[in-house]
């Protein structure tokens, strides 16, 4: 063999290696997930995942359904070519009547039957991929097309890596002389060797165009067909159902207004898809490998350290058990020091009572002392001896033991002590936090506030991330994130080791939705993420200012709040002393305030509560030089023709066509008037709503518009004009009592723990669809 023979002999089997070495990488896609073997007839559950149809029946039948119809085994007597010719085996089974299938398809069943006369079973297939039920449908495994794709993969798998090294026999040649088969045919759904296959498919015939395929033990069929409606193709692909369609079954009222489109289509775009993702995937082979390196590393990490939580769990329990010990042993040395002094004690009163018997020590003594005829001598030796005498008589009509020889007091109650040994576990993370939707707000900076659940462990720190939305206002304020959600995302930034239940984001863009989670930290690491809400910022810069009573009509009966940011107005003595006119003149009281600062270009929005007790509230803009006149002018309030909420004047509307000086909301009662616009009716009435719990004004000064907003959600209430040719100021207004707070500056509030630090979080992940 020259060189450049071995040269040319060796990359043909370097590249037969590195096919086969290829192949046996994918062995792990092609196993059922039932069997873990190789998928034989495998079906494609509604999921979009594969199973065996012989894995899929018996999963079923244990599940308590009823046995469901298999197609019939490849090499079983009703399918072998030995019981059958060839000419049979291309023999198509009988048609339905069209007419019936087409009435079956449209009504969904035959004229002139009942529906639902008998309950419907519907089979739930409990797939092993996804981990949850997958429904099937009246039909169940019938329903369920059969993946020729994946068969096709197999087979070719089969013969690269020699794993079908069984010999498929030809089935036509008679025994013992039957030769390995070299071809298959598809449309006789036999293998045969080559003289059998020359004899049975001859030159000049119609068999002799028969599609021959390499020897299989499965046949499968050449086209795809609908399950439902027999010799019908798949021409059609529904994108809302994710369902192949025959003609039929496109015309069914359940794919009406769906998206199906040509199955060509689908598949020109479904390829594309798929190579685009695959380049991507092949050209991001070093990222694929860092991570591979990564995840070995992880593995080899766990191991170290599983070992190392095994150590110090031993440690642990061997110290629990030293302190047992210990306090085993001084517990049981008191119980030995009170067993001793308490055996004393008793031994001490038995010496005594042993010696008041007949001819023990202390009646003998005291027989030989009566016997002494020396009177001094007697009395100074019977002294002790009657003592004890009289103590003895007394401990013999008031018996009781000098020591209790019970150990009640020493018996341990160790309940509590089992509970905790009981309930010791490891150290757990904490668990998602509850963000409070009541005090979270946006308005110059973000507030964030947020509680543990009770039976969560205690958080060291809070790491607290948002991000904004870009591209579209998002869902409202307080929603949960949900899939498909539009509009792209700016990367998520963060807020580590934030030492409270509540968090303080500035540097925020106006007019924006920004998503917040928070989890918290503590030795066991990071817990679990709180669910996400969505915050929109106000839609131009805050205006901060204080109230001024110094217009009021009536100052006397306004009390403001400390930083005069909180007003009540209460009626008082003044208005009960003009009930006595009520039934000869009106009498309307007002009390004005307006805000310390004026607003002479810009956008600037401001927030303020309405108390829902309050009589009537007015709450807008205003110029400063007409506010002042006006409302000092009480024949202009009472007046029929002004309507304050709109700031039109009848006559001056009728004189020219200007914007008004000055534009008001009417609040009160917990209701909330919505003035008629220009365009509406001028006999249709006011529209009225809810009191928002937080009122929104924004003043666009060059545009002379002022939006007023429910500042909860940033929903808008209602849109007027007001004449921007002097400086304008917010306004106030009471009619009768009432009381309202300014919006506190979310900057102005107190913090007792130190900033936390800012970080940005990377994504490396890069976009697809460029």
């Amino acid at each position: 063999m020259t060189d450049a023979e071995l040269q040319t002999f060796t990359s043909i089997m370097d590249a037969l290696v590195r096919i086969s070495s290829n192949m046996k990488s994918m062995e792990r896609e092609l196993r059922c997930p039932v069997c873990e073997e190789m998928v034989k007839q495998p079906i494609v559950l509604p999921c979009l995942h594969s199973v065996c149809v012989l894995c899929a029946a018996e999963v079923l039948v244990q599940r308590g359904y009823p046995p469901p119809e298999l197609p019939p085994e490849p090499n079983t007597p009703t399918s072998s070519p030995n019981t059958r010719s060839p000419r049979q085996a291309r023999r198509p089974p009988p048609k339905t009547d069209r007419l019936d299938r087409v009435l079956r398809t449209v009504c969904g069943t035959y004229p002139g039957r009942r529906r639902k006369d008998t309950p419907v079973l519907i089979m739930m297939f409990p797939c092993p991929t996804c981990r949850c039920d997958v429904e099937l449908g009246e039909r169940g495994l019938m329903d369920c097309l059969r993946n020729l794709t994946l068969e096709r993969i197999v087979e070719r798998y089969r013969h690269t890596v020699s794993l079908g090294s069984m010999a498929v026999m030809c089935q036509f040649c008679k025994p013992p002389q039957t030769l390995e088969a070299t071809k298959g045919c598809a449309d006789c759904r036999a293998n045969f060797c080559n003289e059998c296959f020359k004899l049975y498919h001859p030159w000049g015939t119609p068999r002799a165009q028969h599609e021959h395929i390499l020897p299989t033990h499965c046949f499968r069929p050449k086209v795809l067909v609908c399950v439902e409606h027999e010799q019908e193709r798949l021409q059609f692909y529904c994108r809302s159902c994710q369902r192949l369609l025959c003609a039929l079954c496109k015309l069914r009222r359940v794919h009406s207004g769906h998206k199906v489109m040509p199955i060509a289509q689908a598949h020109q775009a479904l390829k594309d898809k798929i190579t685009k993702e695959m380049n991507y995937v092949l050209a991001n082979q070093e990222m694929v490998q860092a991570q591979i390196t990564q995840v070995e590393s992880a593995i080899a990490q766990t191991e170290v350290n599983s070992a190392v939580a095994k150590e110090q769990l031993n440690q642990c329990v061997s110290e629990l058990r030293g302190v047992l010990a210990e306090k085993q042993g001084a517990l049981a040395k008191t119980i030995e020091g009170a067993r001793a002094q308490r055996a004393e004690a008793l031994n001490s009163q038995l010496s005594e009572k042993q010696s008041l018997l007949e001819n023990a020590g202390l009646l003998t003594y005291t027989q030989e002392l009566l016997k002494e005829t020396d009177q001094p001598c007697f009395v100074q030796a019977a002294r002790i001896t009657h003592n004890r005498l009289v103590k003895a008589i007394d401990n013999l009509q008031h018996f009781s033991l000098t020591a209790d020889p019970s150990f009640r007091h020493y018996h341990m109650d160790v309940s509590r002590e089992l509970k905790l040994l009981c309930s010791m576990d490891f150290i757990q993370a904490p668990l998602a936090p509850v963000i409070d939707t009541q005090k979270t707000l946006a308005y110059d900076q973000l507030y964030l506030c947020w509680r543990l659940p009770q039976d969560s462990a205690p958080a060291w720190h809070y790491s607290v991330e948002y991000q904004r939305k870009v591209g579209g206002a998002g869902p409202l304020w307080g929603g949960v994130k949900s899939e498909g959600t539009g509009g792209g995302s700016s990367p998520w930034q963060r807020l580590e080791e934030v030492g409270g239940t509540s968090a303080v984001i500035d540097r925020l863009e106006m007019d924006s939705v920004y998503v917040l989670r928070v989890r918290g930290c503590n030795k066991a690491g990071y817990g679990e993420y709180s669910e996400e809400v969505y915050l929109h910022t106000p839609p131009a810069p805050v205006l901060s200012f204080c109230l001024d009573s110094r217009w009021g009509l009536h100052a006397e009966r306004i009390a403001l709040g400390k930083g005069q940011t909180y007003a009540r107005s209460v009626p008082g003595l003044t208005l009960l002393q003009a009930a006595d006119r009520a039934l000869t003149s009106c009498h309307l009281t007002s009390d004005l305030l307006v805000a310390d600062v004026s607003v002479t270009q810009g956008r600037h929005y401001w927030v303020c509560s309405v108390e829902p007790g309050s009589y009537l509230v007015k709450v807008g803009v205003g110029l400063e030089a007409k506010l002042q006149e006006w409302f000092h002018l009480p024949q202009d309030m009472a007046s029929p023709r002004y309507d304050p909420d709109s700031g039109h004047d009848s006559g001056a509307e009728d004189a020219q066509d200007c914007p008004p000086p000055f534009c008001f909301l009417t609040m009160g009662m917990g209701k909330i008037l919505l003035p008629k616009s220009a365009s509406s009716n001028a006999s249709s009435a006011p529209l009225t709503a809810p009191l928002p719990p937080r009122l929104g004004v924004c003043l666009d000064f060059e545009k002379g518009r002022v939006t007023f907003y429910d500042a909860h959600s940033l929903r808008v209430l209602w849109e007027g004009t007001v004449d921007c040719s002097a400086p304008i100021c917010p306004a106030f207004c009471f009619i009768g009592g009432g009381a309202l707070q300014l919006q506190e500056l979310i900057a102005n509030r107190s913090t007792e723990h130190t900033p936390p630090r800012r970080v940005t979080i990377q994504s490396r992940a890069t976009n697809l669809s460029n």
